[in-house]
């Protein structure tokens, strides 16, 4: 196992072991709240990793797009009733249609170039992670701190209490940048690609809320003006 594997191990173990803790047991100290995919979004290195990957993978970026209009434009000859999708009765007629088998080779041809982008993303993540348990010592040292928890572990908890942004400010002295094109023959982490999808569910819900505030915006009535 690798020492980026046997941390974060460490750490399910140690949180978990912490949240079964019984009811009557006391902690002497203080005790806080980290949020790894926060801390990690929070770095300077994260963003420009992710805008990295949008310079580096272009090429890969570009042909999506591509192969995406094209699968497009054959699926549109099966949606009979206009609403851009491709229900079950049109599924069936599609699938035994001549054009199945280039609608699968686009897909497949989707997934693998959208595989190569996203390993562009996890070995940044990756790297970044590496120092996470370094950063976090390093934070529980400076501020005397006995047991971290997952924020979703707790009930309540003060403010103060979170940690988060004393990780990711230590993150930053340790990783001030990261590459995106991975070593022949890399593979990540299980942990760290859970890391990466719980980061891309967070990316993903706050584009949902911004685009939301902002139609929300859009429909508001115009305030009143004097006279």
């Amino acid at each position: 196992m690798t020492r980026l594997k046997t941390y974060l191990a460490a750490t399910g173990l140690m949180l978990s072991a912490a949240v079964a803790m019984p009811a009557q047991a006391q902690v002497s100290g203080n005790i806080a709240t980290a949020d790894i995919p926060r801390s990690v979004i929070g770095t300077t290195a994260f963003p420009a990793a992710y805008k990295q990957v949008e310079d580096s993978y272009k090429q890969q970026i570009d042909l999506i797009r591509t192969r995406a209009q094209e699968r497009q434009t054959l699926l549109a000859k099966f949606d009979k009733n206009g609403d851009k999708q491709v229900d079950d009765a049109e599924q069936v007629a599609m699938n035994s249609s001549s054009d199945a088998p280039k609608i699968k080779s686009l897909e497949q041809e989707i997934q693998q170039l959208s595989n190569q982008i996203d390993a562009g993303r996890v070995y940044a993540i990756e790297q970044i992670l590496v120092q996470y348990g370094p950063a976090l010592e390093e934070v529980v040292k400076a501020k005397q701190i006995k047991v971290v928890l997952e924020p979703g572990s707790l009930l309540y908890a003060l403010p103060e209490t979170d940690i988060t942004a004393a990780v990711t400010a230590e993150l930053n002295k340790r990783v001030p940048s990261v590459g995106v094109v991975p070593p022949a023959n890399w593979r990540p982490a299980e942990e760290v690609v859970q890391i990466f999808q719980q980061i891309n569910q967070r990316l993903v819900a706050a584009q949902y809320l911004q685009q939301q505030q902002a139609a929300q915006q859009q429909a508001a009535p115009a305030a009143p003006t004097g006279r």
